[in-house]
Parts: C-alpha cells; sequence; structure tokens
C-alpha cells in the first residue's frame, strides 16, 4: 500500500508538532508515531523552555552562557539565531494556548525559573510540567486542523531515497540524494506500508534507551538518527551524551527526573551522612552545568561505594515547594518521599544526546527534501554540552527554520508522482520464534553501553565495547534479513546503530571536552579538536 502527502513527519513532540501546524496551510500532512501522539519526550520535560524575556537580561547573556556550557564546540552563529528568535517561538505558544506561570496578569509577564549554567532568570515554566503543557496544546491544535492526518501505532523502518545525476555538459559530476519517503511498520497489522511524500521531517527524539539508565521514555531508541545515518546523511558530535544529575533512585520509580529547576530553587546535594559536597568539584556548586555536577557525583559514589547522593531542598517552606514542584511533590509521595521533609535519593542518568544528524541553520541534511529537527538533529546550538531548558528552545526555533526552507523546497517541486518507488519486500522471510534474542541483545547492549561508554570513559573501556557491539550488530543484520520486521526488532536494530556511533565518535575524540570525559586525555585539546566528530555511512557497508 502506497499513502501519499504533501509532508511526512516523522515524530510526535514539540518539534515535529509545530512544524506540522505550519506546514499544514500549504498541503497535507501525514504525523506518523510509533505510539500515542503525546508520548514523546517534550511531554516528559519538567523544567521549562530558556528564553529572554526579563529586563535584567539579555540574548548577549543568554548567548555566552550557551557557548560556555558547550565548551568551545557550539556554532556562534546559530547560537545568536536560535537565542534571538526564542521570545517569538514562546509567544506563538501562549497564542495557541499554551498557560506558563506569571508573574502578574500581563499576558506575557512569565515568572522565571534559574537552573544550572545561567547566569538570570529565563527559564519560562509551567510549574514542573511545562513539557506537558506544550505538548497537550500542540496536540488539541493538530487533531482540529482537517490537514492533519495522525497515525499512532507506526513506526518508521527505512527512509526512501533516491539519486539524480549532476551534470556539466555531457559528463555526470556527482549523484545528488533525494529523501521522497519512508517504509513504515503499521504495528496493529503487521504490515509494512510505503510512504511518499515531498518533503521528510525526522523528529523522532532522542536515543536514551541505548543506556540501562535513563531519565527517557521506551520511545527514546534513536530512530531518527539511526534511519538518516543508514540512508547516508552527515551524523556529528554523538560521543557527546548528557546524563542528568538527578534522576530519583528507587525500586519502583521508572525513569522519574527530578528537574533542574529543584536545583535552581535552593536545593542542596548531601552525601548519606548529610554533609554537601559540590564545593569540592566547582565553584558554582549545585548551580554548574549538568556534565560538571554528573561527574562530581559519579565520583561522590565511586569514592565511598554509596547508591546514590541526595538532593535536599527541606530548608525551603514546604507550601512554596508543593506549589512550585506539584507534579515531584506528588510523584515522591507515592513512593514514600515527603520531599518538604525528607532529601530526595537520586543518581545521574542517560538523558540527551547532543549529537545526531547534521543540519545547516534551517535544519536541512545533506540529502535534499529530508529535515531533521529537535533532539534528532545536531544544529551546532548545544555544542559539546546542552545548556539546561535550551533543548525545547531550540526544538521550536528549529522547527519554524525548518518550515520556512522546506516551504521554498516544496513550491519548486512540480509534481511528487515522477518516481517509481518498490514495494516493501517480504519474501522469504519467516515469523521469528526467537524473540529471546532481541531481549538479550537488547539489555546486552543497554548493560555495555551504561559501563564502559558512560559518564567517565577510557580508551581500553571503549575498545571493549566495540568490539562486542561489532558482534551483536553482526547477529542482528542475519537476523533482520531473515526474519519479518516487528518493532522490536526495528529498535534494536537502531539502538545497536547508534550504540557504534557513539563508541566510535567517543574513540576518535582524544580529549576531555563537555560531556565526553576520556581518563587517558582529561585535558582539552583545542589545537586538535576544536571541531565536530562526524561520520557518513560508507557505501559498502550494511
Amino acid at each position: 500500500m502506497i499513502k501519499k502527502s504533501d509532508f511526512l513527519i516523522i515524530g510526535s513532540g514539540i518539534a515535529g508538532l509545530s512544524y506540522a501546524l505550519k506546514v499544514a496551510k500549504f498541503g497535507k500532512v501525514i504525523i506518523i508515531t510509533k505510539k500515542k501522539i503525546q508520548q514523546s519526550n517534550t511531554a516528559l520535560a519538567q523544567g521549562g523552555v530558556a528564553s529572554v524575556f526579563s529586563k535584567i537580561d539579555s540574548f548577549d547573556l543568554h548567548v555566552r552562557d550557551t557557548l560556555a556550557a558547550g565548551d568551545g564546540l557550539c556554532n556562534k552563529d546559530v547560537a545568536k539565531m536560535v537565542v534571538e528568535d526564542g521570545p517569538k517561538r514562546i509567544k506563538e505558544l501562549v497564542e495557541q494556548g499554551a498557560d506558563f506561570n506569571k508573574q502578574s496578569s500581563d499576558e506575557y509577564d512569565f515568572a522565571l525559573g534559574q537552573e544550572g549554567g545561567h547566569s538570570a532568570k529565563r527559564i519560562v515554566y509551567a510549574h514542573d510540567l511545562t513539557g506537558k503543557e506544550i505538548e497537550d496544546t500542540l496536540v488539541k491544535n493538530v487533531e482540529n486542523n482537517a490537514n492533519i492526518t495522525i497515525l499512532e501505532d507506526h513506526i518508521a523502518v527505512d527512509l526512501i531515497t533516491f539519486s539524480s545525476s549532476i551534470r556539466s555538459g555531457l559528463i555526470v559530476t556527482e549523484q545528488e540524494k533525494y529523501c521522497c519517503g519512508a517504509y513504515v511498520l503499521n504495528k496493529r497489522t503487521g504490515e509494512i506500508e510505503t510512504f511518499y511524500c515531498a518533503i521528510t521531517l525526522l523528529a523522532t527524539g532522542g536515543a536514551g534507551k541505548v543506556y540501562l539508565y535513563t531519565s527517557n521514555p521506551d520511545i527514546a531508541t534513536g530512530d531518527g538518527i539511526a534511519m538518516a545515518y543508514r540512508a547516508g546523511a552527515l551524523v556529528a558530535n554523538l560521543e557527546f551524551v548528557q546524563f542528568h544529575p538527578t534522576c530519583l533512585y528507587h525500586p519502583k520509580a521508572k525513569n522519574f527526573l527530578i528537574s533542574e529547576a529543584v536545583r535552581g530553587e535552593g536545593a542542596f546535594l548531601i552525601d548519606t551522612k548529610g554533609r554537601r559536597f559540590m564545593h569540592k568539584y566547582t565553584k558554582d556548586l549545585e548551580l554548574a552545568c549538568r556534565d560538571v555536577v554528573a561527574r562530581a557525583i559519579d565520583n561522590e559514589l565511586k569514592k565511598t561505594g554509596a547508591d546514590c547522593v541526595f538532593l535536599d531542598i527541606t530548608h525551603k517552606d514546604s507550601k512554596f515547594i508543593k506549589k512550585r514542584f506539584p507534579n515531584i511533590y506528588a510523584r515522591c509521595l507515592e513512593y514514600g518521599i515527603d520531599i518538604t521533609k525528607d532529601p530526595i535519593p537520586v543518581v545521574p542518568a542517560a538523558h540527551y544526546i547532543c549529537g545526531g544528524v547534521a543540519t545547516d541553520l534551517n535544519g536541512k541534511t545533506d540529502i535534499q527534501r529530508l529535515y531533521a529537527v529537535g533532539e534528532t538533529a545536531c544544529t551546532g546550538f548545544h555544542g559539546a554540552n546542552r545548556l539546561a531548558s535550551n533543548s525545547l528552545l531550540e526544538a521550536l526555533v528549529y522547527s519554524n527554520k525548518a518550515y520556512e526552507s522546506s516551504i521554498k523546497d516544496f513550491q519548486k517541486i512540480s509534481s511528487i508522482n515522477d518516481i517509481t518507488l518498490d514495494q516493501w519486500d517480504t519474501a522469504n522471510t519467516i515469523d521469528s520464534d526467537e524473540a529471546i534474542v532481541v531481549s538479550h541483545n537488547w539489555d546486552e547492549i543497554r548493560r555495555l553501553m551504561w559501563n564502559y561508554v558512560g559518564i567517565v570513559r577510557s580508551d581500553k573501556r571503549l575498545q571493549r565495547a566495540l568490539r562486542r557491539i561489532q558482534n551483536i550488530q553482526k547477529e542482528i543484520n542475519e537476523y533482520y534479513w531473515d526474519f519479518k520486521v516487528t518493532s522490536d526488532l526495528i529498535e534494536l536494530r537502531n539502538v545497536a546503530i547508534i550504540a557504534q556511533l557513539i563508541i566510535e565518535s567517543a574513540l576518535m575524540r582524544k580529549e576531555s571536552r563537555g560531556l565526553h570525559y576520556n581518563i587517558e586525555y582529561p585535558e582539552k585539546d583545542d589545537q586538535n579538536w576544536l571541531k565536530q566528530t562526524t561520520f557518513k555511512k560508507p557505501a559498502y557497508k550494511d
């Protein structure tokens, strides 16, 4: 079955939905999402959106903070563009119905929070459920748009590309690659359908499930990055994986984050004996950037052998805590932790990948008609370490830039009916009766990434991880081509590719910078490594 649209959006977070609402004015849009539309990293974002609204703040300060966090690898032009466009995009959300905390009745007089790495209060928030407020607002608008079709329980398998010859006279000088859609598994029917479109947008979010412990939901398997890499797109900076310092440590709590905003409101990090320890690592204490705080906690745990450290906000007024953090208060209470009286047990967990599919200032990849936005993309904004609450900001700004650019592309395309598409070939494949192989490989990948490619790395650990992931890759590829494709197998294949790219990127960078810390190269090397780490799939590789 071939399904046609003008725009195909893969993913349903803030970036994909924002883009959908804008391009829907120009053509038919299909959004595919592998579970329900509201299940995304966006919906779980607690902290907020960083943007300049205070009179004592400035664009220059926000840019400076972003560049400092990025540790030399941010693109300054990108940082300036994103920061300066931020207030407009947040006002758009308000116009669409988003309700952020305010200081007065003025529509844009936002209550502003403070988070690590920021030199001023600039976090626009909706209590501690900012992402949910944004996601709910966008979903409501998308569902009411007649030009947008939402297909839940659909997972993309691979992008569909074709090449066009570029001639100089009678001589073919090079081949230019185009994207014209994707093969997609309908999880309800088990069939793989062909989606044909003029413009494709990757907005699949991050890859936290590559690691054993993560703040991300189960859907965060790096699908967009893996598909783009297989299609031949350039990927960059995948060694820079951000570990959030404070994930709730409790046997019954899965992936629950304790927002950085808690530290922003004055919470202290303490050890099992109630002693603060951040002064041993940085003058910024608990408000240091995430890489610094995560490494400090990691070091404390390794030194003491403790299972966790604690985040203590009990010195603040209990009414303030309940009002500012109603979700965190209620969730912790479910686990027997009253955060107004008890320190919160926390550990670092994989949170955000700063690398991804390389794009230009408009979200364009190096494959024509293929765009990437949000955590799927590497725009140059985050550099070697993302500044807190800059992710939703980047997603909003780049979804708008991608919209403006892709409409120009779309208007140049005379027809999308000029290519003959191959249907997905299921010949000689059989149903798998070895689900244990998939689950075993999945578990092995996540454990080896946590143990060998975590917060602190070494070449020896990375080489060991690379050997193991290469063996797992061979097994997955053999399995993939022999059996009918399932959602679990698609995600396993993608996770394995992302894992290998992270390992290879980490091995390539012979220094420590931002989120990448190698004990064999503890210093920064600006002379040789003030550049992106990039990969492109060789033509002969599967």
